[in-house]
């Protein structure tokens, strides 16, 4: 899922708007992510894919796009928030998975040692909102099967969808909500429970939990302009987010250039602008057991 998704304050989230946001992001992303199920299916045989686990599986986007892509796979989706899992669970009976997705309520990294066996273990973007990073993957290499593959997805590339000057304000807005990111996420990580401090070498810390390294590659999430209707409506979303999570960090001038650019009636705004674009790019890093 997106960087630094869902993981804020519990008692100040609407799980039922965030569930939409997340899967409308998922689902913009699912070429990236099927395209990168493709490749993992290169490296592991398809048919030995018993059961996956869907680590930090969110509304459950990317299970039912696992389940398709192995398809003698049980996958789980394993979450801590139950109103996710709900979602997960109608999505894969909507898209006739309901035999072979399931659901599990855990909360990581306790519940690891609970998770059962897998053949593949799909971690995407969750990691990071483990304390101990490096003890949390080595319990899930832990939970994998011979010869199962544990996937990563970390790190990447911030995401663009607006030229560098876009006609309000001072050139270089989304460098400077990146920094504003950058720094939010080092205090959600400080705050973490039993935080170690970690250089994020995902390589290395794969090695440590005795993994063998079976490559890395990065996909590319790629809407140009002009945009349809649904990633716009996900660029207006992820704006509104950045305001209300760091507008009052912003220089006057820069909170003054994300109203405009969040107000419907302005010309050059979100809404109506033509040079609006969506690019991502998702890091994958893989390890396989024994």
């Amino acid at each position: 899922m997106s960087q630094h998704h869902h993981h804020h304050d519990s008692a100040h989230v609407d799980w039922a708007e965030m569930a939409a946001l997340l899967e409308r992001q998922a689902e913009i992303e699912s070429p990236l992510y099927a395209e990168a199920a493709d490749w993992l299916a290169t490296l592991v045989p398809a048919v030995g894919v018993r059961r996956i686990l869907d680590v930090g599986s969110g509304p459950g986007v990317l299970t039912s796009l696992l389940a398709e892509a192995f398809p003698a796979a049980e996958a789980v989706a394993v979450d801590g928030t139950a109103p996710l899992l709900e979602r997960a669970r109608a999505r894969a009976e909507a898209r006739g998975l309901g035999d072979r997705v399931s659901t599990l309520h855990a909360e990581l990294p306790g519940a690891i040692g609970d998770l059962g066996e897998a053949d593949l273990i799909w971690a995407g973007n969750s990691l990071h909102h483990i304390g101990d990073q490096r003890a949390a993957l080595a319990a899930f290499a832990g939970r994998l099967r011979p010869g199962g593959l544990m996937v990563l997805i970390e790190g990447g590339l911030p995401g663009r969808h607006l030229p560098w000057n876009q006609g309000i304000g001072r050139p270089g807005l989304e460098a400077r909500l990146d920094a504003l990111n950058a720094e939010w996420f080092g205090q959600m990580r400080a705050a973490l429970p039993d935080v170690k401090e970690e250089v994020d070498d995902w390589r290395a810390l794969l090695l440590a939990a005795g993994l063998t390294p079976a490559g890395t590659r990065t996909f590319l999430a790629d809407a140009p302009a002009p945009v349809s209707p649904v990633v716009r409506e996900q660029v207006v979303a992820h704006f509104e987010r950045q305001s209300s999570a760091y507008g009052e960090h912003l220089a006057d001038d820069d909170r003054a250039a994300l109203d405009r650019l969040l107000d419907p009636a302005e010309p050059l705004s979100l809404h109506r602008r033509e040079d609006l674009f969506r690019l991502a790019a998702r890091t994958v890093h893989t390890a396989r057991k024994g």
